[in-house]
């Protein structure tokens, strides 16, 4: 018997990532233009890397607290008041070792394994990933994609609720496809989650990422005390950092304990000196934050506006996030597209068959570049559209 036949079903099951197979097919080609994944063009900004090279460089070494140190946690307070205007108290913020564990740690406190979760998709294929691994059933259901925007049918969302419906799990401003909700949209969520005594699992990684001026509507600005909600995030996008794997938990402190004792059953802590950076961030980079929006802003017009401008590319430009989400005519195999693209134009997009139902055939764009590599990037790609 193979040895791999004797391992964990559930492990068994968890599925390839359709937006890494194309990355590790093109990975160091020359001349490529890496717009699959998730991150922009930038380093982590120096004064985040020396605060975390001076507290290595220090000692700071050592097992620290499960939930995050006091420095960062009282950051994270500091942050919300900011940009929420909302004023938690630490007891608040747990630190984890990325957003995708902070996801991990939510779905183990919220799920026994036959629970079902809701997800809109098409959707970042992580969450759904870690609630099947968990042994929960993750349920999609697709946003509606007309005239080339992406919305929400509130009634396909209640429709999908049954008895075994733990929660939802609601990322906006979305990836992949840039839905915003409203603050109207959030109302009718977080009502129907009353209404079921549901959690939420609200993901708002790309709140600040809206491009209509500020920052996207919050459930932070409806919730009401004893409501069940869970926010997930992570330093990845905001301030250049996807290589640190550095996130957070914002939960009610009812949960401290749980949540500090599945931190410390998986990792047992995030370094200190890492937190030192992430501390940094927070404290420092608001101005770096603005001019990643900026250029984000800037290169999706670039982007968007070339291929709209081909009559052969269905898409609007998207309210938020990080992401065009293209239906380009003709194409009705995104993985074996993306496959091609990569090929032809040494583009790399994601491929929307990795994003679920309703996503099949779509690519994905990440924009988060200079505004002079994108437009090369919208060039090769109109090239090779018009030539379909």
């Amino acid at each position: 018997m193979s040895i791999v036949k004797s391992l964990s079903p559930r492990a068994m099951a968890a599925p390839e990532s359709g937006i890494v197979e194309v990355v590790n097919y093109a990975r160091g080609r020359q001349g490529l233009l890496p717009l699959w994944v998730g991150e922009g063009d930038l380093p982590t900004p120096d004064f985040i890397s020396r605060a975390a090279m001076e507290a290595l460089a220090s000692g700071e070494t050592f097992y620290t607290w499960q939930r995050g140190i006091p420095e960062l946690r009282r950051a994270l307070s500091d942050y919300y008041f900011r940009h929420f205007g909302i004023r938690l108290p630490v007891e608040h913020f747990y630190v984890t070792g990325s957003g995708m564990q902070a996801i991990q740690i939510a779905v183990q406190a919220l799920t026994s394994p036959g629970d079902e979760f809701v997800y809109l998709t098409p959707a970042w294929p992580n969450i759904a990933a870690a609630l099947e691994i968990a042994g929960a059933r993750a349920v999609g259901v697709e946003l509606q994609f007309t005239g080339g925007r992406w919305g929400l049918d509130l009634d396909r969302l209640a429709a999908a609720i049954t008895p075994k419906t733990r929660g939802l799990f609601i990322n906006t401003p979305s990836n992949p496809t840039g839905w915003t909700a409203t603050q109207k949209d959030l109302d009718e969520i977080l009502a129907l989650a009353r209404k079921h005594d549901l959690w939420i699992m609200a993901d708002e990684i790309y709140a600040l990422y809206y491009f209509a001026g500020g920052r996207a509507p919050s459930f932070l600005d409806i919730m009401e005390e004893g409501d069940k909600i869970v926010f997930v995030n992570s330093f990845s996008k905001n301030w250049s950092m996807t290589g640190w794997r550095v996130g957070w938990i914002v939960a009610p402190p009812e949960m401290g304990q749980v949540l500090e004792n599945l931190i410390q059953y998986s990792t047992s802590g995030v370094a200190q000196f890492m937190q030192k950076g992430a501390v940094a961030a927070l404290d420092q980079g608001d101005d770096f934050v603005r001019a990643n929006i900026a250029k984000a802003a800037r290169s999706r017009d670039i982007l968007c506006d070339a291929l709209i401008a081909t009559n052969r590319v269905e898409t609007l430009k998207p309210d938020g996030a990080l992401y065009a989400f293209l239906k380009i005519d003709g194409v009705t195999d995104s993985r074996r597209a993306a496959i091609d693209i990569v090929d032809k134009t040494g583009v790399g997009l994601a491929p929307g068959t990795a994003f679920g139902a309703g996503g099949e055939l779509f690519l994905r764009a990440c924009f988060l570049r200079d505004p002079g590599q994108i437009a090369v990037a919208a060039e090769r790609l109109c090239d090779y559209i018009v030539k379909l």
